[in-house]
């Protein structure tokens, strides 16, 4: 909801705003904190202009993706 308010709030954006997490957060053992912060500052530099969510090696346009709470990842819609 936040990637597409800001989508919807910020038509026309010049650069990509990357939104991520951890299933896990930093510090615990098994976190994929540290590897979705490096995957999205990449993305940052590699995206055109747009709202995205970068997350478990993935990167999804913000209006194409979904949280499947069951497998606890994103997926596409």
């Amino acid at each position: 909801e936040t990637g597409l308010f800001l989508e919807q709030a910020l038509p026309e954006l010049k650069i990509p705003v990357i939104l991520t997490g951890a299933m896990t957060p930093l510090g615990f053992e098994g976190s994929d904190a540290l590897q979705n912060l490096t995957e999205s500052l990449l993305a940052a530099r590699l995206l055109l202009a747009g709202v995205f969510v970068v997350m478990h090696g993935q990167v999804f346009p913000v209006s194409q993706v979904r949280k499947d709470k069951d497998k606890a990842t994103f997926v596409w819609k």
